[in-house]
């Protein structure tokens, strides 16, 4: 069963591109990673979103301790106001099955 993982990044003030284009250069390398289903940025002003779907547990677990997440630290941590707030998701399937769920 596929994982869903919300990443919420506050930048420092004026630093949000900064970590737009440190997803930008590791985004690549994620989405080569087994078991990426999704890797998407969205923004709400200053916040990065990240948006993830992994194929299961086990390649989420590979993901948080590869060598994308190990770049994106190097090129981010200096740019965060505060560490990144991570949320592993459970599904709660409502309504229609194709939209009551994050496909």
């Amino acid at each position: 069963m596929s994982v869903v993982v919300v990443a919420i990044l506050t930048p420092k003030p004026g630093r949000s591109q900064e970590i737009l284009d440190a997803f930008a250069v590791v985004s690549p390398l994620v989405h080569a990673e087994p078991g990426c289903e999704l890797y998407a940025a969205h923004t709400d002003g200053d916040l990065v979103v990240m948006v993830e779907r992994w194929a299961s547990p086990a390649d989420l677990a590979v993901h948080a301790t590869g060598a994308g997440i190990a770049r994106l630290g190097a090129l981010t941590d200096d740019a965060l106001a505060v560490p990144t707030d991570v949320k592993v998701l459970q599904n709660v399937p409502l309504g229609e099955p194709a939209k009551g769920t994050i496909q």
